[in-house]
């Protein structure tokens, strides 16, 4: 599609979002609304990586307005566990008009803020904030903040993350910026299948290569069940392709993006801060 991509907004997006998700059975994670996204404006890797701010690139932060765009809108939904479903109206609506969506979500976010009554979050981010363009996430300050750790201290930080996530026997075995394996565990399913996985945390502050995927993968021995690659940045296409190739053995890929999900899942040097809201009962107090 050219260079017009470079000049798209969130609400060019709306109606290759639904498109995605249509496509996926009316449900998807974010990186496979991603990646049927770009399959569908057949976008180039240029494109793909041009970045906003940070790691995040442009195509990312405009789909997650537009996700949140089209959930204000109701067509959308998503659960804590980051998978986003079409709603029934969503399932109904093929197309949508990116200018009347637009309207209808702005004039709601007003009347919500003049009501000061504004709860519902999404990816750690307020109503009021999703409409806060430019405005520092929570994720980018603590991907910021682990990208000024000592290489050391990050690899115990994955190394506590997959304990935290069931991994048993997980050991750092690498050296900072050796460029190979960093550690390695054991993942247990129901007390029963064991699975050996080897993994490599790296604090990139730009894009991984599907070169870094082959290099990893090539110093994995024979015993090695699964091959794990953590980082505070992001994968390229090509890179996720590599590491689904088929023959090969599979890596496991976690960007920046799932990394702070998963810290503030496991409340790893996160603190959320839930909302109270009272509702007084005038008829209850008539009746007393």
């Amino acid at each position: 599609m050219g260079s017009s991509f470079f000049n798209f907004k969130h609400s060019d997006l709306f109606n290759p979002v639904l498109k995605a998700l249509h496509k996926l059975g009316g449900s998807a994670a974010v990186s496979e609304i991603e990646e049927q996204v770009i399959e569908i404006l057949n976008l180039s890797e240029e494109e793909i990586s041009d970045i906003h701010k940070g790691t995040t690139t442009k195509l990312h932060y405009r789909l997650r307005w537009a996700r949140n765009y089209l959930k204000h809108y109701g067509l959308l939904v998503n659960s804590k566990y980051g998978v986003w479903a079409l709603t029934s109206k969503g399932l109904n609506t093929e197309s949508v008009n990116p200018q009347k969506v637009t309207k209808f979500v702005q004039e709601l976010n007003r009347k919500k803020r003049a009501e000061k009554s504004i709860n519902d979050t999404e990816e750690g981010i307020t109503i009021e904030d999703d409409f806060e363009e430019g405005s520092i996430t929570w994720k980018e300050e603590l991907l910021n903040t682990l990208k000024n750790i000592e290489p050391a201290a990050f690899e115990r930080l994955c190394q506590r993350m997959l304990r935290e996530l069931g991994f048993k026997n997980v050991e750092v075995t690498g050296k900072p910026n050796d460029g190979g394996i960093d550690g390695r565990g054991i993942l247990r399913l129901g007390g029963i299948l064991s699975f050996h996985v080897v993994f490599q945390a790296k604090r990139y502050k730009d894009v991984v290569s599907p070169n870094t995927i082959r290099d990893f993968r090539g110093s994995l021995s024979a015993n090695v069940d699964k091959g794990l690659i953590i980082t505070t940045g992001r994968f390229t296409n090509e890179a996720r392709k590599e590491a689904k190739r088929d023959g090969a053995l599979p890596i496991d890929l976690i960007d920046g993006d799932e990394f702070a999900e998963k810290l503030k899942e496991l409340r790893l040097g996160i603190e959320v801060e839930l909302v109270e809201k009272v509702s007084i009962d005038n008829e209850w107090y008539k009746e007393v």
